[in-house]
């Protein structure tokens, strides 16, 4: 079994890292948080890390450079200035991308998503306040598209994940909505507690994110953004309503069946992912 590697960025205002390497590994990668000069600058650091020689890059969650001119605006000039031909080499070899809050916007700043037509250059989506005009930390439910070719939602009908973010209210013209939907890259849409897209309503749509979008992927499903945070549901008890849950499973005779979070599913599924495609190859 080949050792599946992950770079998790860190540095500049990321704070999501340490939560993200943990949930790699439960996953059964070989994840390594390593600061982005590192990635840049590594001869000069000493450090020679290659991004050729991961199979998942993560873009975390965090206020990096404190969200200056925008959230996700810095990070993404930063990297696409220093890095732009290893990443379109990372991702024309079959690779992941995720980006988790912070990183999903700098992602779409990036231009990495949308991904039509396998331009990874051009930005055609934001990621604007939130409507409500406030930070927004709460928990939310998410109804995953069992269409989308996602390879991070794999199996995944619906899922609890916590959000935290000020900019999250995902925006985009109506042509390029439409092409979301119709191409089947809308891969996470808020919902209520049964299930059902919240057509816009708050709590359960948490920032005003047009058609309750969440999350999307580029058409191949190898990249992969997202606002709320899958690393922080890591373990059972992480979610707010685990004690109810533990209680109501206790008077029926039962116990929780593991105590893994439900959001490490993702990060298995990339893990999974890489491991058969390596095996094929």
């Amino acid at each position: 079994m080949i050792p599946v590697k992950a770079l998790v960025l860190t540095g500049f205002g990321l704070n999501c890292d340490y939560e993200t390497d943990y949930a790699l590994k439960l996953a059964g990668a070989e994840s390594h948080r390593i600061h982005i000069n590192e990635v840049i600058y590594g001869d000069r650091w000493g450090s020679n890390v290659k991004l050729e020689d991961y199979h998942i890059l993560v873009f975390g969650g965090g206020f990096s450079w404190a969200d200056d001119h925008g959230a996700g605006v810095l990070l993404a000039s930063k990297i696409g200035f220093n890095l732009r031909d290893e990443l379109d080499q990372f991702i024309r070899s079959g690779k992941l991308v995720i980006g988790i809050c912070n990183g999903f916007q700098a992602i779409v700043n990036l231009g990495l998503l949308p991904g039509f037509n396998s331009n990874y250059h051009e930005r055609r989506i934001a990621l604007i306040p939130n409507a409500a005009g406030n930070f927004i930390n709460a928990w939310v439910r998410l109804k995953i598209n069992p269409d989308s070719p996602c390879i991070f939602t794999r199996g995944i009908k619906e899922i609890d994940l916590p959000v935290r973010h000020g900019e999250g209210n995902f925006y985009a013209l109506d042509r390029d909505m439409e092409s979301l939907f119709k191409n089947e890259q809308v891969v996470a849409q808020y919902a209520d507690s049964s299930g059902i897209p919240a057509n816009g309503e708050w709590p359960a749509n948490p920032n005003g994110s047009l058609r309750d979008i969440a999350g999307i992927c580029d058409p191949t499903g190898r990249i992969f953004g997202l606002m709320p945070h899958p690393e922080a549901f890591n373990h059972v008890t992480n979610h707010p309503d685990w004690t109810r849950k533990k209680e109501t499973l206790l008077r029926q005779g039962k116990t929780l069946p593991n105590e893994e979070g439900e959001g490490v599913k993702v990060f298995r599924n990339a893990v999974d992912y890489i491991r058969k495609e390596s095996a094929i190859s």
